[in-house]
């Protein structure tokens, strides 16, 4: 009696151990190697999405197109790492390009806004006391005494003899002059003679010609 019962508690033990031995040397599955196909294929329609974007913006490399096509080589030769790795070069390089095209975009728009407000015209208020020569040197206006031409010139419905302007007046200071505009008014100013109160010189009347 004895020994049948320890010949079914041995039975029973090596089948417990078969078992585990078993689970423990069963085959793993083997994992798929690298991105499916499925995978690739997305990857690539998604660096044509981001050339075309590029492309559309002017601001495309000239080689991105060509790793697209080569990632599909590789995808239909069934080398999804390839294809993978291709494809997100691509489409990393055109959404940089891209990137660098709208911030010179946005460089240029902000140096003509800068521009356009340094030469958009601005206005200066007669005072007691003023006069072309002075307004014109004022650092806020032409910082030099020798352009007081310019704001004579802008305003010469305003002002009927250089000499005599009125407290109140309200004059345009233009900062769009051409270089000659603004030679030819130091010049005029250097050349002009004496101030004369209530009397249009010649000169003055030669320059607002031009």
């Amino acid at each position: 009696m004895k020994i049948l019962t320890v010949m079914k508690h041995s039975a029973l033990l090596a089948l417990v151990l078969g078992f585990m031995v078993g689970c423990a040397t069963a085959p793993q599955q083997e994992e798929p190697e690298g991105p499916t196909v499925a995978e690739a294929q997305a990857a690539i329609d998604a660096a044509h999405a981001a050339v075309e974007e590029a492309e559309a913006a002017g601001a495309a490399w000239r080689d991105s197109a060509d790793m697209v096509k080569e990632a599909e080589a590789a995808l239909a030769e069934g080398d999804t790492i390839s294809a993978v790795e291709l494809a997100n070069r691509a489409r990393r390089q055109a959404e940089n390009a891209l990137a660098q095209k709208r911030l010179e975009e946005r460089r240029l728009a902000q140096q003509r806004a800068e521009q356009e407000q340094q030469q958009a015209p601005g206005s200066y208020t007669v005072e007691r006391g003023d006069s072309l020569w002075s307004i014109s040197g004022k650092s806020d206006v032409y910082n030099n005494p020798y352009k007081w031409p310019l704001i004579y010139k802008a305003n010469r419905d305003k002002i009927s003899d250089a000499d005599l302007i009125y407290p109140g007046q309200n004059f345009t200071i233009r900062n769009d002059w051409s270089d000659g505009e603004v030679d030819a008014a130091v010049e005029h100013a250097r050349t002009r003679g004496a101030w004369s109160l209530g009397v249009v010189e010649e000169s003055d009347r030669a320059y607002l010609a031009r």
